[in-house]
């Protein structure tokens, strides 16, 4: 009586496993497509920025940091914080570590915000989406490397793939909110000058909505960022490789430099990004 019955079993796992080998066998050159789609655009991105003078890059980041920030000691910490990635010796690692983040950002963007404003028109689709959204987002994230492995193989074209899936939902929800948070009133005015629903959407509701999607423009990049990291299971060479080679072979040192330059990139991101959205928020309540 103490022991779960043993009749009472549900094959789970046996199921998934015919659906991947069904989606493989009739769908392969499908899933080759769009992984050749994403690995060009990632080695465009990557081969642009190691392409680049790393001085180029310290300053153009350092100068858009204090634009954004609107304070002279950020641009200077940004500057530091990028001249000391490079003393550990990790910036090729560093901006291949960017090049898949902003990829991931890119693509879970343009699949995002139009999902996102799909919701906030359809009370439908958001109630199929929102159980979605929140088993993508508790579900444990070294679960994404699973189907990622399986349908595109080793290298950083899975690592895309899964960060994508881990980081989009903040971007779907906060695009949903946003819109769906803009007064009745603003709408009711727009509609008696004679606008269309179309002209509601692109010239009141997303105007309107700008500062929460930028809030999920910046978790959705921060989010890329963290499984970019662990994607380093899976063969992709970032800065968090240097963190799974170093806990291999039980280095603290390189542990500690590769595990602070991650640091130090998060929060040159995270400051951008958060300001970029603090300058709308400032724009549309002004």
């Amino acid at each position: 009586m103490l022991e779960f019955p043993a009749f009472i079993s549900v094959s789970l796992a046996e199921w998934i496993d015919i659906i991947m080998a069904w989606i493989l066998a009739n769908w392969g050159v499908v899933f080759d497509a769009i992984g050749d789609g994403i690995l060009s655009v990632l080695v465009g991105i990557e081969r642009f920025l190691l392409w680049l003078p790393w001085i180029v890059v310290v300053l153009l980041v350092g100068g858009i940091a204090w634009f954004t920030i609107r304070k002279w000691w950020a641009g200077l910490l940004v500057i530091g914080s990028l001249l000391l990635i490079g003393s550990f010796g990790y910036w090729d690692l560093a901006m291949m570590t960017l090049a898949i983040v902003i990829a991931s950002v890119i693509i879970s963007l343009l699949l995002g915000i139009p999902t996102g404003i799909l919701m906030a028109r359809s009370n439908m689709v958001e109630s199929i989406m929102r159980p979605m959204l929140d088993g993508m987002q508790t579900m444990p994230s070294f679960v994404y490397l699973i189907p990622a492995l399986m349908l595109f193989g080793l290298g950083k074209v899975p690592a895309v793939f899964a960060t994508i899936i881990y980081a989009i939902p903040p971007v779907i929800r906060l695009t949903n909110v946003g819109i769906r948070g803009v007064q009745e009133s603003v709408i009711e005015a727009a509609r008696a000058f004679g606008a269309n629903s179309r002209q509601i959407l692109f010239d009141v509701q997303i105007p309107l909505a700008i500062p929460s999607i930028m809030v999920g423009v910046n978790q959705t990049t921060m989010m890329s960022l963290s499984m970019v990291v662990i994607a380093s299971m899976i063969g992709a060479k970032t800065l968090g490789q240097e963190v799974l080679l170093a806990i291999n072979r039980i280095e603290i040192g390189r542990g500690v430099e590769a595990g602070l330059s991650i640091v130090l990139l998060a929060i040159i991101i995270d400051r951008v990004t958060h300001a970029l959205a603090a300058k709308q928020e400032y724009k549309v309540t002004n």
